[in-house]
Protein backbone atom coordinates (compact mmCIF):
# COMPACT_ATOMS: atom_id res chain seq x y z
CA UNK A 1 0.00 0.00 0.00
CA UNK A 2 1.14 3.39 -0.85
CA UNK A 3 2.55 5.80 1.95
CA UNK A 4 1.00 9.10 0.67
CA UNK A 5 -2.26 9.59 -0.73
CA UNK A 6 -4.49 12.74 -2.25
CA UNK A 7 -6.81 14.98 0.14
CA UNK A 8 -7.91 18.38 -0.07
CA UNK A 9 -7.19 20.59 2.32
CA UNK A 10 -8.38 23.54 4.19
CA UNK A 11 -6.16 26.18 6.35
CA UNK A 12 -4.70 27.59 3.38
CA UNK A 13 -6.31 29.88 1.88
CA UNK A 14 -10.08 30.54 0.78
CA UNK A 15 -9.94 26.92 -1.39
CA UNK A 16 -9.73 23.91 -0.79
CA UNK A 17 -6.05 22.96 -1.90
CA UNK A 18 -5.54 19.35 -3.18
CA UNK A 19 -1.80 18.01 -1.63
CA UNK A 20 -0.15 14.40 -0.79
CA UNK A 21 -0.20 13.92 2.85
CA UNK A 22 0.99 10.81 4.48
CA UNK A 23 -1.71 7.58 4.62
CA UNK A 24 -2.94 7.19 8.46
CA UNK A 25 -2.47 4.16 10.56
CA UNK A 26 -5.33 2.53 12.77
CA UNK A 27 -5.39 2.87 16.15
CA UNK A 28 -6.62 0.71 18.62
CA UNK A 29 -10.20 0.46 18.13
CA UNK A 30 -9.96 2.07 14.60
CA UNK A 31 -10.10 1.10 10.75
CA UNK A 32 -8.81 2.49 7.88
CA UNK A 33 -10.97 2.93 5.26
CA UNK A 34 -9.63 3.01 1.54
CA UNK A 35 -11.81 5.92 0.14
CA UNK A 36 -13.64 5.57 -3.19
CA UNK A 37 -16.03 8.48 -3.02
CA UNK A 38 -16.54 11.45 -1.29
CA UNK A 39 -19.70 13.61 -0.87
CA UNK A 40 -19.96 17.54 0.36
CA UNK A 41 -22.50 18.91 2.85
CA UNK A 42 -23.86 22.66 3.55
CA UNK A 43 -21.39 22.95 6.51
CA UNK A 44 -18.13 22.04 4.23
CA UNK A 45 -17.67 26.08 2.85
CA UNK A 46 -17.95 27.44 6.05
CA UNK A 47 -15.74 25.58 7.76
CA UNK A 48 -13.36 26.20 4.36
CA UNK A 49 -13.91 29.96 5.00
CA UNK A 50 -13.49 29.76 9.14
CA UNK A 51 -10.30 28.07 8.22
CA UNK A 52 -8.99 30.68 5.93
CA UNK A 53 -6.26 32.87 7.54
CA UNK A 54 -6.14 35.01 3.91
CA UNK A 55 -9.63 36.39 5.80
CA UNK A 56 -9.47 36.56 8.75
CA UNK A 57 -9.56 32.48 9.79
CA UNK A 58 -7.76 30.40 12.15
CA UNK A 59 -5.13 29.32 9.61
CA UNK A 60 -5.73 25.82 11.22
CA UNK A 61 -4.75 22.95 8.48
CA UNK A 62 -6.49 19.84 8.23
CA UNK A 63 -8.34 17.28 5.71
CA UNK A 64 -12.00 18.80 4.87
CA UNK A 65 -14.79 16.75 4.61
CA UNK A 66 -16.88 14.15 6.79
CA UNK A 67 -18.59 11.70 4.55
CA UNK A 68 -17.14 8.54 2.65
CA UNK A 69 -18.04 5.03 0.76
CA UNK A 70 -15.16 2.80 0.56
CA UNK A 71 -13.77 -0.37 1.59
CA UNK A 72 -12.11 -1.38 5.26
CA UNK A 73 -8.06 -1.64 3.96
CA UNK A 74 -6.77 -2.13 7.69
CA UNK A 75 -8.50 -3.49 11.27
CA UNK A 76 -6.91 -1.95 14.50
CA UNK A 77 -7.37 -3.83 17.80
CA UNK A 78 -10.38 -4.19 19.11
CA UNK A 79 -12.30 -2.61 16.04
CA UNK A 80 -15.29 -5.15 16.29
CA UNK A 81 -16.38 -7.10 13.61
CA UNK A 82 -15.07 -5.42 10.40
CA UNK A 83 -12.53 -7.66 7.95
CA UNK A 84 -10.43 -6.05 5.17
CA UNK A 85 -12.51 -5.35 2.35
CA UNK A 86 -15.97 -5.49 3.88
CA UNK A 87 -17.79 -2.80 1.96
CA UNK A 88 -18.76 0.33 3.83
CA UNK A 89 -19.61 4.23 4.31
CA UNK A 90 -20.22 6.68 6.81
CA UNK A 91 -19.32 10.43 8.18
CA UNK A 92 -16.51 11.22 10.24
CA UNK A 93 -13.74 13.86 10.03
CA UNK A 94 -11.02 14.27 7.25
CA UNK A 95 -12.87 12.12 4.77
CA UNK A 96 -12.01 14.26 1.59
CA UNK A 97 -8.88 11.67 1.43
CA UNK A 98 -8.03 8.36 -0.39
CA UNK A 99 -7.90 6.85 2.56
CA UNK A 100 -9.61 8.00 6.56
CA UNK A 101 -9.20 6.41 9.60
CA UNK A 102 -12.78 6.21 11.59
CA UNK A 103 -13.98 5.18 14.94
CA UNK A 104 -14.97 1.82 14.06
CA UNK A 105 -18.43 2.30 15.44
CA UNK A 106 -19.44 5.48 13.10
CA UNK A 107 -19.05 2.67 10.49
CA UNK A 108 -21.99 1.29 8.62
CA UNK A 109 -22.32 -1.27 5.97
CA UNK A 110 -22.81 -0.60 2.95
CA UNK A 111 -25.01 -2.49 0.70
CA UNK A 112 -24.04 -4.61 -1.85
CA UNK A 113 -25.71 -3.09 -5.06
CA UNK A 114 -24.43 0.52 -3.87
CA UNK A 115 -21.23 1.85 -5.47
CA UNK A 116 -19.80 4.21 -3.71
CA UNK A 117 -20.62 7.18 -5.98
CA UNK A 118 -24.08 7.06 -4.36
CA UNK A 119 -23.52 5.14 -0.97
CA UNK A 120 -21.21 7.93 -0.04
CA UNK A 121 -24.09 10.65 -0.80
CA UNK A 122 -26.63 8.76 2.33
CA UNK A 123 -24.72 8.50 5.77
CA UNK A 124 -24.85 12.06 7.09
CA UNK A 125 -28.15 12.44 5.75
CA UNK A 126 -29.59 8.80 7.20
CA UNK A 127 -27.44 10.15 10.67
CA UNK A 128 -29.38 13.03 10.88
CA UNK A 129 -32.54 12.90 9.89
CA UNK A 130 -32.89 9.40 11.59
CA UNK A 131 -31.86 10.84 14.53
CA UNK A 132 -33.85 13.29 14.50
CA UNK A 133 -36.91 11.35 14.23
CA UNK A 134 -35.57 9.41 17.05
CA UNK A 135 -35.42 12.55 19.74
CA UNK A 136 -39.08 13.50 18.19
CA UNK A 137 -40.11 9.74 19.48
CA UNK A 138 -41.49 9.51 15.88
CA UNK A 139 -44.64 6.84 15.63
CA UNK A 140 -45.50 5.20 12.21
CA UNK A 141 -49.05 6.70 11.29
CA UNK A 142 -47.35 10.48 12.63
CA UNK A 143 -47.41 13.12 10.00
CA UNK A 144 -44.14 14.93 10.01
CA UNK A 145 -43.57 17.97 8.44
CA UNK A 146 -39.85 18.97 6.70
CA UNK A 147 -38.81 22.50 6.20
CA UNK A 148 -35.84 22.78 3.74
CA UNK A 149 -36.51 19.66 2.35
CA UNK A 150 -34.61 19.95 -1.26
CA UNK A 151 -31.75 19.86 0.74
CA UNK A 152 -29.29 16.89 0.25
CA UNK A 153 -30.82 15.78 3.83
CA UNK A 154 -34.30 17.40 3.37
CA UNK A 155 -35.06 15.01 0.32
CA UNK A 156 -33.44 11.75 2.46
CA UNK A 157 -35.83 12.78 5.27
CA UNK A 158 -38.71 12.30 3.17
CA UNK A 159 -37.89 8.97 2.55
CA UNK A 160 -36.93 8.41 5.56
CA UNK A 161 -40.02 9.38 7.36
CA UNK A 162 -42.37 7.06 4.45
CA UNK A 163 -40.03 4.21 5.09
CA UNK A 164 -41.24 4.14 9.13
CA UNK A 165 -44.75 4.99 8.04
CA UNK A 166 -45.50 8.45 8.04
CA UNK A 167 -49.26 8.83 7.08
CA UNK A 168 -48.10 12.34 5.59
CA UNK A 169 -45.51 14.15 4.88
CA UNK A 170 -45.50 17.76 4.18
CA UNK A 171 -42.53 18.91 2.53
CA UNK A 172 -41.28 22.78 2.30
CA UNK A 173 -38.85 24.73 -0.88
CA UNK A 174 -37.83 28.00 -1.64
CA UNK A 175 -37.40 26.63 -5.96
CA UNK A 176 -40.54 25.96 -7.85
CA UNK A 177 -38.44 24.07 -10.19
CA UNK A 178 -37.67 21.40 -7.18
CA UNK A 179 -40.97 20.92 -6.25
CA UNK A 180 -41.50 17.90 -8.60
CA UNK A 181 -38.62 16.37 -7.26
CA UNK A 182 -39.67 16.64 -3.58
CA UNK A 183 -43.27 14.97 -5.11
CA UNK A 184 -41.31 11.99 -6.65
CA UNK A 185 -39.06 11.45 -3.65
CA UNK A 186 -42.50 10.88 -1.68
CA UNK A 187 -43.61 14.24 -0.17
CA UNK A 188 -47.69 14.15 0.27
CA UNK A 189 -47.82 17.68 -0.43
CA UNK A 190 -44.99 20.30 -1.21
CA UNK A 191 -45.16 24.02 0.08
CA UNK A 192 -43.16 26.61 -2.00
CA UNK A 193 -42.23 29.08 0.09
CA UNK A 194 -40.64 31.64 -2.27
CA UNK A 195 -43.99 32.61 -3.50
CA UNK A 196 -44.94 34.54 0.07
CA UNK A 197 -47.38 31.65 1.11
CA UNK A 198 -48.35 32.11 4.80
CA UNK A 199 -46.54 28.45 5.77
CA UNK A 200 -48.42 27.85 8.91
CA UNK A 201 -52.31 28.48 7.37
CA UNK A 202 -50.81 25.61 4.23
CA UNK A 203 -50.08 23.12 6.50
CA UNK A 204 -53.17 23.28 8.64
CA UNK A 205 -54.83 23.30 5.69
CA UNK A 206 -53.10 20.12 4.56
CA UNK A 207 -54.01 18.22 7.60
CA UNK A 208 -57.41 19.34 8.22
CA UNK A 209 -56.17 21.59 10.88
CA UNK A 210 -54.86 19.38 13.24
CA UNK A 211 -51.04 20.32 12.48
CA UNK A 212 -48.68 18.15 11.84
CA UNK A 213 -47.21 15.67 15.02
CA UNK A 214 -43.29 15.91 13.88
CA UNK A 215 -41.21 18.94 12.47
CA UNK A 216 -38.04 18.69 11.05
CA UNK A 217 -37.08 21.97 10.26
CA UNK A 218 -33.62 22.56 8.27
CA UNK A 219 -34.31 26.43 7.92
CA UNK A 220 -34.56 28.16 10.91
CA UNK A 221 -35.38 31.89 10.97
CA UNK A 222 -38.50 32.82 10.04
CA UNK A 223 -39.98 29.62 9.30
CA UNK A 224 -38.50 27.96 12.63
CA UNK A 225 -41.12 30.41 13.93
CA UNK A 226 -44.35 29.36 11.56
CA UNK A 227 -43.45 25.57 12.25
CA UNK A 228 -44.91 26.38 15.82
CA UNK A 229 -48.35 27.46 14.67
CA UNK A 230 -48.25 24.58 12.28
CA UNK A 231 -48.12 21.51 14.74
CA UNK A 232 -50.67 19.72 16.53
CA UNK A 233 -50.93 19.63 20.37
CA UNK A 234 -48.22 18.12 22.42
CA UNK A 235 -46.51 18.10 18.72
CA UNK A 236 -42.28 17.65 18.14
CA UNK A 237 -40.73 20.48 16.50
CA UNK A 238 -36.86 19.50 15.85
CA UNK A 239 -34.05 22.02 14.20
CA UNK A 240 -31.66 20.82 12.40
CA UNK A 241 -29.91 23.31 10.19
CA UNK A 242 -30.19 27.36 9.61
CA UNK A 243 -29.87 28.09 6.12
CA UNK A 244 -31.60 31.49 7.12
CA UNK A 245 -29.62 31.98 9.99
CA UNK A 246 -29.99 31.32 13.96
CA UNK A 247 -31.96 33.86 15.04
CA UNK A 248 -35.77 33.66 15.40
CA UNK A 249 -38.47 35.24 16.97
CA UNK A 250 -41.37 32.92 18.19
CA UNK A 251 -44.93 33.34 19.64
CA UNK A 252 -44.20 32.00 23.43
CA UNK A 253 -47.74 31.79 24.05
CA UNK A 254 -48.34 29.14 20.63
CA UNK A 255 -45.59 27.23 22.15
CA UNK A 256 -46.92 27.14 25.73
CA UNK A 257 -50.92 26.47 24.71
CA UNK A 258 -49.83 23.63 22.13
CA UNK A 259 -47.86 22.01 24.88
CA UNK A 260 -45.08 21.82 22.16
CA UNK A 261 -41.35 20.54 22.46
CA UNK A 262 -38.69 22.14 21.07
CA UNK A 263 -35.31 20.07 20.33
CA UNK A 264 -32.11 20.89 18.92
CA UNK A 265 -29.88 18.38 17.35
CA UNK A 266 -26.12 18.96 16.01
CA UNK A 267 -24.85 14.99 15.80
CA UNK A 268 -21.41 15.27 15.85
CA UNK A 269 -18.42 12.88 16.90
CA UNK A 270 -17.46 14.32 20.22
CA UNK A 271 -21.27 13.25 22.02
CA UNK A 272 -20.66 9.17 21.36
CA UNK A 273 -23.11 8.33 24.21
CA UNK A 274 -25.73 9.66 21.56
CA UNK A 275 -24.39 9.14 18.34
CA UNK A 276 -23.56 5.57 18.47
CA UNK A 277 -26.82 4.44 19.68
CA UNK A 278 -28.54 6.33 16.49
CA UNK A 279 -26.50 4.61 14.35
CA UNK A 280 -27.18 1.34 16.25
CA UNK A 281 -30.82 2.45 15.29
CA UNK A 282 -30.02 3.51 12.17
CA UNK A 283 -28.56 0.10 11.05
CA UNK A 284 -31.49 -2.20 12.22
CA UNK A 285 -34.69 0.04 11.27
CA UNK A 286 -33.23 1.99 8.52
CA UNK A 287 -30.45 0.38 6.57
CA UNK A 288 -33.31 -2.78 5.22
CA UNK A 289 -35.27 0.15 3.86
CA UNK A 290 -31.93 1.23 1.67
CA UNK A 291 -31.36 -2.48 0.78
CA UNK A 292 -34.91 -2.74 -0.58
CA UNK A 293 -34.87 0.82 -2.60
CA UNK A 294 -36.82 2.55 -0.39
CA UNK A 295 -34.19 5.00 0.49
CA UNK A 296 -32.11 6.45 -2.18
CA UNK A 297 -29.23 9.10 -2.59
CA UNK A 298 -30.09 11.96 -5.17
CA UNK A 299 -26.88 12.95 -6.52
CA UNK A 300 -26.39 16.50 -8.26
CA UNK A 301 -23.07 15.82 -9.79
CA UNK A 302 -20.34 13.67 -9.82
CA UNK A 303 -16.53 14.94 -9.83
CA UNK A 304 -13.20 13.70 -9.65
CA UNK A 305 -11.20 15.33 -6.68
CA UNK A 306 -8.87 16.80 -9.31
CA UNK A 307 -11.90 18.82 -10.22
CA UNK A 308 -12.42 20.35 -6.50
CA UNK A 309 -13.15 24.19 -7.89
CA UNK A 310 -15.78 22.94 -10.25
CA UNK A 311 -17.18 21.10 -7.26
CA UNK A 312 -17.04 24.14 -4.40
CA UNK A 313 -18.58 26.27 -7.62
CA UNK A 314 -21.24 24.15 -7.96
CA UNK A 315 -21.97 24.28 -4.01
CA UNK A 316 -21.86 28.04 -3.83
CA UNK A 317 -24.08 28.27 -6.60
CA UNK A 318 -26.65 27.21 -4.99
CA UNK A 319 -28.73 25.33 -7.69
CA UNK A 320 -27.16 22.01 -6.67
CA UNK A 321 -30.26 19.47 -6.38
CA UNK A 322 -28.76 16.80 -3.97
CA UNK A 323 -25.12 16.18 -3.66
CA UNK A 324 -22.05 17.09 -5.02
CA UNK A 325 -19.76 13.75 -5.26
CA UNK A 326 -16.02 13.92 -5.29
CA UNK A 327 -14.36 10.48 -6.26
CA UNK A 328 -10.51 9.13 -6.16
CA UNK A 329 -8.89 6.64 -8.02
Amino acid sequence: MTHTMKALLLGRGPEWILDDVPVPTPGPGEVLIRNRASATNNADLPMLDEADPTHGGTGKESIAGFEYAGEIAAVGHGAGDWKVGDPVMGTFPASFAAYLVADHRFVLPRPQHLGPETACALPTALLTEFGALTVAEFRAGQCVLITGASTGIGMIGIQIANALGASKVIATTRSTEKADRLGELGADTVIVTATGTDLARAVLTATGDQGVDVVLDHVAGDTFAACLPATALDGRVVNIGRLAGPASTIDLDILSFRHLTVHGVSFGFSREWETVPILEGLRADVLPAVDRGEIASVVDTVLSVEQYREAADRLRSGKAVGKVVLTFA
